[in-house]
C-alpha cells in the first residue's frame, strides 16, 4: 500500500487537536448533521439484527445512529482522542477499536460484518484499492458498503497543480471553536475512484450527489447556497463483485 506514516499521522494528529470542537460541530451543523451524514444514511439498508463495520468513527454520532437503529456495531478510528469521546456516548451495542483503513485489518474475520461504513475517511489514504480490498475481505457475500468522500470537482481549488487527473496531497485550513487548523487530505479524479472500486472487486450499485435536509436553509442559509449550487461529497453504495 502507497499510504506514508507521516499522512496518517497528521489526520489523526489534526483530529486530536481538534477533537473537542471537532465533535461539538458535528453533532448539529450543517455539512455533517444536515448534509452528509443523512445522505450516507440513506444508502443504507436496514440495520436492525445487521453486524456493521464503521471505518473512520470518529466522536461516533453516526455510530449512535447505528445502534439506536437496531444494529451491532465495530467502530474504529485513527484519532485517540476522538475515540474517548465516541466511548463516552456509553453504546452497549457498539465496541471501538484504534485503527486506521491505510493499514490492513488483521484484528477483524474474514466474512464477519452485513455491512460496512465508510464516512469521510477514505481522501486520507493516498491508494484506495487495499484498503477497499481490506474492506472486500471482513464483507459477509451480498453485504453493502456505504461511503462518502470529498467531491472531486470541489477539492480541485486546493489543488496545487492545479491537475484535475492527478492524485495529490492537498492542504486545508479548517475554523473550529475560534482556532484554525491544517488538515491534510488526497483528492484524485473521479475515473481513479472509478477504477480503485473495480479493482477491488466493487462495481457501484449507487452514486449519489445530494441535497442538504430542508431545515438546513432556514438554519444555515450560506450554507444551503453553498452545498445546493456546488458539489461537496461524494456518495457511493457497492456490491461486491
Amino acid at each position: 500500500m502507497i499510504v506514508s506514516e507521516s499522512d496518517v499521522q497528521r489526520a489523526a494528529a489534526a483530529y486530536d487537536a481538534m477533537a473537542d470542537a471537532y465533535a461539538a460541530d458535528v453533532e448539529d451543523n450543517a455539512y455533517n448533521a444536515l448534509y452528509e451524514r443523512p445522505a450516507l444514511i440513506a444508502l443504507l439498508p436496514a440495520v436492525a439484527g445487521r453486524r456493521v463495520l464503521e471505518a473512520g468513527c470518529g466522536s461516533g454520532p453516526l455510530t449512535a445512529w447505528l445502534v439506536d437503529n437496531g444494529a451491532e456495531v465495530v467502530a474504529f478510528d485513527a484519532s485517540p482522542r476522538q475515540l474517548k469521546l465516541a466511548r463516552r456516548r456509553g453504546l452497549r451495542s457498539a465496541s471501538f477499536v484504534a485503527a486506521d483503513l491505510s493499514a490492513p485489518l488483521d484484528f477483524l474475520d474474514d466474512d464477519a460484518f452485513d455491512i460496512v461504513v465508510a464516512g469521510l475517511v477514505l481522501h486520507y489514504c493516498k491508494d484506495w484499492v487495499a484498503p477497499l480490498r481490506e474492506i472486500r475481505r471482513v464483507l459477509k457475500p451480498g453485504g453493502v458498503v456505504a461511503l462518502s468522500t470529498h467531491h472531486p470537482a470541489w477539492d480541485i481549488a486546493l489543488s496545487p497543480s492545479p491537475n484535475y487527473f492527478a492524485t495529490e496531497l492537498v492542504r486545508d485550513t479548517w475554523s473550529k471553536g475560534g482556532r484554525d487548523y491544517e488538515v491534510t487530505f488526497w483528492r484524485r479524479p473521479l475515473s481513479a475512484m472509478f477504477r480503485a472500486i473495480a479493482q477491488a472487486g466493487f462495481r457501484v450499485d449507487r452514486l449519489a450527489e445530494p441535497q442538504p435536509r430542508p431545515e438546513c436553509r432556514v438554519r444555515f442559509p450560506e450554507a444551503w447556497e453553498q452545498l445546493t449550487t456546488r458539489p461537496t461529497f461524494l456518495f457511493f453504495r457497492l456490491t461486491p463483485l
